[in-house]
């Protein structure tokens, strides 16, 4: 995500909204700073494996597209874990 122009700041709020975006759509039931840790390494997940694809984001809509993807990743494998 060195591309995407996006400081720290900015990278916590938008993680912090893709973690609850993705906590909803998954209908997990996590807290804030779940949240943000599940957006911002899921963003970090999510453009590795894009990259892999040869697809990149760019911008605060890009980090926060891939941290949507990414938390739900992480909160699928977290759920395939517990059971």
């Amino acid at each position: 995500m060195e591309d995407a122009q996006v400081g720290w700041i900015a990278a916590i709020i938008i993680g912090g909204l893709a973690g609850w975006f993705a906590s909803m759509f998954m209908k997990s039931d996590t807290g804030l700073f779940t949240n943000i840790i599940l957006g911002i390494i899921g963003a970090a997940i999510a453009s590795f494996l894009f990259g892999l694809l040869g697809v990149g984001f760019a911008g605060w809509l890009g980090y926060l597209v891939a941290g949507f993807v990414g938390a739900c990743i992480l909160i699928a494998g977290a759920r395939a874990i517990r059971r």
